[in-house]
């Protein structure tokens, strides 16, 4: 059985929701995807393991792509062209300073024409944009739980545009 249960709790501790098993949360960052749009950055924190590449995925699947989705580990950032749109994927675990981040160039990147979504953001500290969307996941029993906050005022109209979506 493919479940989600969600929580709408105190806006200051964000939407929980927990997932029985992978197609659960793929289905659910598919409807995350509607509500996103050029411009936004999302934060994406959780232990090895937790789901982020595969929410990942399924944001892009939501927005049109049919192709593999790689974790950017290795390359530290994955880009995908989706009609007018680029998402940059970028996966922040193998920096040991924040100013790796600085150093690799990678601000231009967010700007008002992609999505931004960071993997193992607090690896470059307060040099990343504020996330219009954070998202923390960890592991629970057999399934995954989520935590989403707005960061900002764009943030905070994805999340309601997301509620609506689940509530209907």
């Amino acid at each position: 059985m493919h479940s989600t249960h969600f929580t709408d709790s105190k806006p200051e501790s964000g939407l929980h929701f927990d997932f029985a098993d992978e197609t659960s949360l793929l289905n659910w960052a598919g409807k995350l995807a509607s509500c996103l749009h050029a411009g936004m950055t999302i934060h994406l924190s959780g232990t090895l393991g937790a789901g982020k590449t595969t929410l990942t995925r399924g944001i892009l699947h939501g927005l049109g792509h049919t192709h593999h989705v790689r974790s950017p580990t290795y390359n530290l950032v994955e880009i995908y062209k989706i009609s007018r749109l680029y998402l940059y994927h970028f996966d922040f675990y193998r920096f040991n300073d924040r100013y790796e981040w600085e150093e690799a160039g990678f601000r231009e990147y967010f700007n008002p024409d992609s999505i931004c979504i960071v993997e193992w953001p607090e690896k470059a500290g307060d040099l990343l944009p504020t996330a219009d969307i954070q998202i923390f996941l960890e592991i629970v029993d057999s399934g995954r739980r989520l935590v989403i906050r707005a960061g900002t005022d764009t943030g905070n109209q994805c999340l309601e545009k997301l509620k609506n979506q689940i509530h209907m």
